[in-house]
């Protein structure tokens, strides 16, 4: 099995990958976890809330790509605040 994910480009289950960043902001949790595309890092992540007993998500990713996965990181983040100031809990319908 490990030779499929291999030829196809699977790596490491999501759960088994560290995140690159966590932040919080305004009442929401920001997951940063850069895809890598050949050696490039894309920027993606998930915005979380907790409402209740309830975990909303919000997976995302943008078209941007960083040499560094260190700035794609940092850019997840800001494109999540920016979209957490314009759409809040929107971003959740």
């Amino acid at each position: 099995m490990s030779f499929l994910k291999t030829l196809f480009g699977i790596g490491k289950d999501d759960a088994e990958k560290a995140p690159a960043a966590r932040e919080e902001y305004n009442g929401f949790i920001i997951i940063a976890e850069p895809m890598t595309v050949g050696n490039q890092f894309q920027i993606a992540g998930t915005i979380r809330k907790i409402v209740g007993d309830e975990t909303k998500n919000h997976h995302f990713v943008r078209a941007d790509y960083f040499s560094a996965e260190d700035d794609a990181a940092e850019a997840t983040l800001r494109k999540a605040k920016q979209a957490i100031d314009q759409l809040g809990d929107d971003l959740f319908d």
